[in-house]
């Protein structure tokens, strides 16, 4: 019996919850729940079947890694800051072993210093910043192509 692959968690990390109320020059104005729908709509296309994890406690982001295996089959992750500086999300990213894609929706390499190190390179498929929501589709059609899943 074959099993399909095809479930991707879409984590987000901290101030995501509020995502709305950030400047929308640099995160584009859409609120949480309205880029999820879109993320939703694009993984539906390629034949993923998406969940979503937003916190604000590094804690509980490192948790739900550590369930990861058993949820999901691949990862799209915007842990926002904490992508910069969390070892204890990089280390559990790195023991859920599940292909994996980084997304930023702002340009990250052009903006302070501190953005441009990521703590989940060399853990992850590929780093996707600055084409704001449309980086998540890049992202969706990547794993999409990893996990060998056709809409």
């Amino acid at each position: 019996m074959t099993t399909t692959r095809n479930r991707v968690a879409v984590l987000h990390g901290v101030n995501f919850n509020i995502l709305d109320r950030r400047d929308p020059e640099i995160y584009g104005g859409l609120s949480l729940h309205e880029l999820e729908q879109k993320i939703e709509g694009w993984a539906r296309q390629l034949g993923l079947e998406p969940i979503f994890f937003q916190t604000n406690a590094e804690g509980e982001f490192v948790e739900y890694l550590h369930r990861l295996p058993d949820l999901a089959d691949a990862a799209l992750v915007n842990a926002g800051a904490w992508s910069h500086y969390s070892r204890a999300i990089a280390d559990a990213l790195d023991i859920a072993r599940l292909p994996a894609v980084e997304v930023h929706l702002s340009d990250v390499e052009s903006r302070d210093d501190w953005r441009k190190d990521s703590v989940f390179d060399g853990l992850v498929l590929a780093k996707i910043s600055g084409k704001g929501p449309d980086g998540y589709r890049e992202a969706l059609e990547l794993l999409a192509r990893e996990m060998g899943v056709t809409a």
